[in-house]
């Protein structure tokens, strides 16, 4: 569209004494309809579709529906996003640094300049997934693990110093420095950003997309921003639009105050069930009602952050004093501050009191209603009030999930994010005898139920001063009162900046908690992605000897099966405070409300409410809380320690593949490509590699966790010589596709339903019959040239955004998902990789088609596809044939380019250079 098809809507606004230009949202109100009713995040989208009405892809008709959308509360519109920026963290990061080293690559052999590609928008990589839980409970466990760390990925961090140097527009946070969220949230993120242009400064929204699902907490400080796969991050920053239909939105509607004693953790999971009950998947959230002035950012920034766990796009809080309170707090720049007030003011995007704007649906909590709550013990969604605690668990024990019995047909189905039905619940937990214990001189039973990791991990709540205070407050009433952790717990610290650590300090709490075995062992993601590391060695043999229906209470927002580790069968979020108090307690089987922690010095019982904290000595930890702790760690936030800045890295802009490497390989994806696209050819009579149930996540289809040695992985790695003991995780290696697409489809929890009573990632390879790991019959499959197919139920691809779901399905010689529905970011990803996802007809699915996984499979008009079209399947069997005709989840145009392609670097890369 050309801009003077638009109403003249270029203002300036003076802000500390700068004048900045805008595009002005009420200008256009006036010529195209009255936007004072449209919920702020579809105002957000409005501006950016007004910023860049000069190029192409923004139509008039596209700003016009984000305004016509309050007559209904929802549109069919597809428009091209532009976000200011994008955020990486080092585990879906590595990936999309190794993309854009092979796009040079390919550049340079098509003969071109590779320097042409480059980030367009702004990048922060931000290395926080890597460290682990190696050592713990004592004073020198942070340095160890640092170095652990750093021996363990020292070729990452090169290749990740490499990019640095090499690309423009691209930032490295080093490792030991924070989680990327609260590094955002505390630092980065800007609620608004500026950019120069043509001597004019612009003022436009913060905005960012993220390769983590929870880049959604910078929604608390009024910053729209979601987890997209890395794929679509990686088009987003070499300066595609996102392409999305404008959503609907849901309006969550805040009042009253939390009682004394409830935190930000139990509201949010109060939040996370009644959202996640009422089904908001991929809808944006959006936070108002008076309730909101008494909720402090930190709050917000909490229920954003999960809003993957509810399901939502993103969960968004508007901007009002106490987002500038924060900022200033943070140490942000007063001009800033002036320049986001006066903005946000001038747009409409202030949040005023008694703002009621139209949205699609509404929820109403009252914050006095809140209780003290736990989430478990496999769904982050699965609330259990705190006085529940023990009842629900002896139904676990007794084979029943939330007081449902489980079907006796259920028995080995797994249950994961998303999902509807209980998984293997009676056979995961029957009752088994206690098992005697003896370590580090100290003999004790190990109990079902016993808490055997106790983690402040980072992400959803080490942000939040008031639950951290909390929990070492209660830490240190605890000591008081002659209370110890029970020797069986793990604990560990993982905060997710180094201010947490500054102001646990200051408010006197830091002795207190390492007293008790919360020591600091690392700034980044641990337990809460499955980084928890060992238990001790006795621990996990009674487990395994017993197989004993254990715990973890982690802090965290994620507690699938499997996730936290392999072990431990029950996983249960909850606060800060009550992670210490569990530790304290042992064992999940008990009634913190009524039954004591333990005993103090005189034998006398010590319950929760003795050492719980007061709201009032919460709030006088607070104050000390200050700004110069967040200018002092985000002075150098870039510069990383001596063994960072040592490391040797070469000088080139093509990067120089190492073919020994095992972190770090050159991708196949552009092996062969033209300056032109191939045209699309249907499948004929694809196999099935793999036919799975509902709500199977993306944990489940990529590799993540640890890399078994008999594994497909596990065995490529032995042959370069790679002992077990230094294999590392499959996250780590998620830079050399070898192990990666040997790794896909090979969670040790996925349920192949071609194969009875097997739990693993195992298939039947149909032409001999036999039974072996997915991998190798896919490789079985491509020496014959056979194209396959994977079929699934509901859900298909929930959870984290996991780019090598959608990259180790392609490469493992998967031409098309036929599945019932699909989570949105997965679905996107298959797209990019040139993987087409279909959906089953209404009324169909694997079990209506009685499919066993021998039939063949075809596909026609693939080569003429339209948006949300239909393509005709056709099922062979022994029994004969029957077509149906599946919808193609294709659903915009740009997607429908990115496929003609064979996915979207390829789109990209043939546009930079001009031949697309």
């Amino acid at each position: 569209m050309s801009r003077d098809e638009m109403p003249d809507t270029l203002q300036t606004l003076v802000a500390d004494g700068t004048t900045y230009h805008y595009y002005s949202l009420p200008k256009v109100a006036e010529e195209m309809g009255n936007i004072d009713r449209l919920p702020k995040t579809l105002k957000i989208l409005l501006e950016n579709q007004l910023r860049f009405a000069d190029d192409p892809s923004v139509a008039r008709e596209d700003i016009q529906a984000l305004i016509d959308w309050q007559q209904g509360g929802r549109s069919n519109r597809e428009i091209g996003y532009r976000p200011a920026r994008v955020l990486m963290q080092d585990f879906t990061g590595v990936p999309g640094v190794v993309d854009l080293a092979s796009m040079r690559a390919a550049v340079e052999k098509l003969g071109e300049d590779p320097s042409r590609i480059n980030p367009l928008s702004p990048v922060d990589l931000v290395i926080d997934h890597s460290v682990m839980v190696d050592k713990f409970g004592n004073p020198t466990a942070f340095k160890d693990n640092v170095a652990i760390e750093m021996e363990r990925n020292r070729e990452r961090y090169e290749f990740l110093r490499w990019g640095q140097q090499a690309f423009d527009n691209f930032s490295v946070v080093p490792p030991g420095t924070g989680i990327c969220h609260q590094v955002n949230l505390e630092y980065l993120g800007r609620t608004v950003w500026t950019k120069e242009e043509n001597g004019k400064v612009f003022a436009y929204p913060d905005t960012l997309v993220g390769t983590d699902s929870h880049t959604t907490m910078i929604n608390g400080l009024g910053v729209l921003g979601w987890g997209v796969g890395g794929i679509e991050a990686e088009a987003a920053m070499l300066g595609q639009p996102v392409s999305m239909l404008i959503p609907e939105v849901v309006g969550f509607k805040l009042t009253g105050k939390l009682k004394e004693g409830i935190t930000a953790t139990d509201l949010v999971l109060t939040v996370t069930q009644m959202l996640r009950s009422r089904g908001v998947v991929g809808k944006f959230v959006e936070f108002y009602g008076d309730g909101l002035a008494d909720l402090p950012l930190a709050d917000r920034a909490t229920i954003a952050n999960m809003a993957p766990e509810y399901g939502a796009t993103c969960g968004f809080f508007p901007v009002d004093d106490e987002t500038l309170a924060y900022l200033r707090l943070t140490g942000r720049e007063d001009s800033l501050i002036a320049l986001v007030k006066e903005y946000c003011k001038a747009q409409g995007l202030w949040r005023e009191p008694g703002d009621e704007p139209i949205f699609s649906d509404t929820l109403h909590l009252d914050l006095g209603d809140v209780e003290a709550s736990l989430a478990g013990p496999k769904r982050p969604q699965d609330r259990v009030a705190l006085k529940d605690m023990k009842t629900t668990f002896e139904k676990l024990m007794q084979g029943e999930e939330n007081g449902k019995a489980t079907p006796s047909e259920e028995k080995g189905r797994l249950f994961s994010e998303g999902g509807q039905t209980a998984v293997g619940v009676h056979d995961s937990y029957e009752h088994h005898d206690s098992q005697n214990v003896e370590m580090d001189g100290e003999q004790f039973k190990l109990n079902p139920g016993a808490v055997v990791i106790a983690a402040i991990t980072s992400c959803t709540n080490t942000s939040n001063p008031s639950v951290m205070l909390a929990a070492g407050l209660l830490a240190r009433n605890a000591r008081a009162k002659g209370l110890t952790t029970k020797p069986w717990v793990k604990t560990s610290l993982a905060p997710g900046s180094k201010v947490v650590t500054e102001y646990l300090a200051a408010g006197g709490v830091q002795d207190d908690l390492d007293a008790l075995g919360f020591n600091l062992v690392g700034y980044g993601c641990t337990t809460c992605i499955g980084n928890s590391g060992p238990l001790p060695p006795p621990i996990e043999k009674a487990v395994e000897d017993g197989d004993l229906t254990v715990a973890s209470v982690l802090s965290g927002n994620r507690n699938f099966e499997g996730r936290i580790h392999p072990l431990v069968k029950t996983n249960w979020l909850a606060s800060p405070p009550l992670v210490v108090a569990y530790a304290l307690a042992g064992n999940v089987r008990l009634d913190l409300t009524q039954d004591p922690l333990g005993e103090d010095q005189d034998g006398n019982p010590v319950y929760l409410q003795d050492i719980w904290p007061s709201q009032a000595d919460i709030a006088s930890a607070v104050e000390k809380v200050k700004t110069e702790m967040f200018r002092k760690e985000y002075a150098e936030v870039f510069e990383g320690d001596e063994t960072w800045k040592a490391l040797q890295v070469p000088q080139s802009q093509v990067y120089e593949w190492s073919p020994s490497s095992t972190y770090i390989q050159h991708p196949p994806f552009f092996e062969g490509m033209g300056r032109d696209p191939e045209p699309i050819e249907d499948v004929r009579d694809a196999h099935i590699l793999a036919i799975l149930g509902d709500s199977v996540t993306t944990d489940h289809i990529s590799p993540a966790g640890s890399i078994k040695p008999d594994s497909p992985a596990g065995r490529y790695l032995q042959e370069r010589g790679i002992k077990p003991v230094d294999f590392n995780s499959y996250g780590s290696r998620r830079g050399n596709h070898e192990v990666m697409m040997r790794g896909t489809f090979a969670n040790v929890r996925i349920r192949n339903e071609m194969l009875d009573g097997v739990v693993g990632g195992e298939t039947r390879h149909v032409p001999t019959g036999e039974q072996m790991a997915i991998y190798d019959a896919a490789m079985k499959y491509q020496e014959k040239g056979t194209p396959l197919v994977v079929v699934a139920g509901k859900e298909y691809g929930t959870g984290s955004s996991r780019d090598w779901a959608a990259k180790g399905t392609r490469l493992l010689g998967v031409r098309a998902v036929l599945a019932e529905s699909y989570e949105r970011i997965h679905r996107s990803n298959l797209i990019g990789m040139g993987v087409v996802p279909l959906q089953f007809p209404e009324g169909e699915n694997r079990k209506t088609l009685g499919l066993t996984g021998d039939e063949t499979i075809s596909i026609e008009g693939l080569a003429d596809l339209t948006p949300g079209g239909q393509v005709n399947v056709t099922v062979k069997s022994a029994k004969g044939e029957k077509k149906i005709e599946a919808l193609c989840r294709i659903d915009t145009a740009n997607e429908l380019e990115y496929y003609r392609h064979g996915g979207i670097l390829h789109y990209v890369l043939r546009r930079m250079i001009g031949a697309a």
